[in-house]
């Protein structure tokens, strides 16, 4: 696999689609970090690790509109790929859907979301976008 990221994403979406309560993916720290952004904004109803032999899983009860049966996230799209790094900075902070959505990057602050990196004065890496 040479973008792990992506797979997780996918793997997101997917179960979205499918109209899937809970979903598996291999666990990394970048991927608990955009987990618990995922989870703090909202997008997910919880999250927790799963301690395996070969590798620790995260699962994740992901979250729907309870009369209309619709996902809480309706795009999950990868910004930054491995052959092409999208990089911003404070005065060129993308807005995801006139700031509906939001943008999670990766900075020397760690692993945070477009409104935190304006607020601590930081650019990053644009890893997806989320609305």
């Amino acid at each position: 696999m040479t973008d792990p990221i992506a797979d997780y994403l996918t793997r997101v979406r997917n179960a979205y689609l499918a109209g899937k309560k809970i979903v598996e993916v291999p666990s990394s720290k970048m991927k608990l970090a955009i987990t618990k952004i995922l989870c703090e904004k909202g997008y997910i109803l919880s999250y927790k690790v799963v301690e395996g032999q070969p590798a620790n899983t995260i699962k994740m009860a992901l979250k729907y509109h309870p009369q209309t049966k619709t996902a809480a996230i309706k795009k999950i799209e990868r910004v930054s790929k491995p052959g092409l790094r999208k990089y911003t900075n404070v005065e060129e902070m993308p807005r995801v859907l006139n700031g509906l959505g939001i943008a999670i990057l990766s900075t020397s602050k760690g692993v945070i979301t477009d409104k935190e990196a304006k607020d601590l004065n930081v650019g990053g890496e644009v890893l997806c976008y989320v609305y």
